[in-house]
């Protein structure tokens, strides 16, 4: 489930928790324990906004299944939790899984193929990158093709992961798009299929 769509299913949720009460703009609270025995000393209770409380429980939620997540955006959501050790893990765990890859690192030759799914009015497309020997024994990854529709809109939409000279070519790809989106194909066979389950 995308975050969103959790935000607006809790905020419904904490506007009318029972069909026939009015719905609530505020969310007011109390200790259990001094409503049953006030004291003068007590806390004093609190309010807050319905979408204020919901937006914090939808943060606090893990909703995308990790596999559908780039590693970029599995360290966002944890930063977006106030969560620096799973911050820093997500961004370890992403590191780990490229480099200890069967098919790890790139070797010139490499076909990478990214898949983007359709975002609101833009239809789905994709590119693919060439793996090439560079400079000082680097790699450079060009943009073959894409299959992005309008030539106007493609300008800036495609080839923003080509490289000259990269020690790594793979590694923001990895990062930013996620494994799930990419395809890379070595001596004509898939050494990883991202969207395969």
């Amino acid at each position: 489930m995308r975050r969103t769509e959790a935000l607006k299913i809790i905020t419904r949720v904490l506007r009318q928790p029972v069909d026939d009460v009015p719905a609530a703009d505020l969310i007011y609270g109390r200790a259990l324990a001094h409503i049953e025995n006030p004291a003068p000393q007590a806390p004093q209770p609190w309010a807050v906004q319905v979408d204020v409380l919901a937006l914090k429980i939808a943060a606090q939620l893990p909703l995308a299944d990790d596999s559908e997540q780039s590693p970029l955006a599995r360290a966002e959501d944890a930063k977006r939790r106030r969560d620096l050790g799973g911050e820093l893990a997500a961004l370890q765990q992403g590191h780990t899984d490229l480099t200890s890859a069967p098919w790890y690192p790139a070797r010139p030759g490499d076909l990478v193929h990214v898949h983007y799914e359709a975002v609101g009015e833009m239809a789905a497309f994709g590119e693919t990158y060439l793996v090439a020997a560079g400079a000082h024994g680097f790699l450079t990854m060009q943009l073959l093709c894409h299959t992005l529709p309008d030539a106007e809109e493609a300008g800036g939409m495609v080839g923003c992961y080509a490289v000259d000279d990269d020690p790594d070519p793979l590694m923001e790809l990895w990062f930013e798009a996620g494994p799930h989106r990419l395809t890379i194909v070595r001596d004509g066979r898939p050494v990883h299929i991202g969207g395969a389950r």
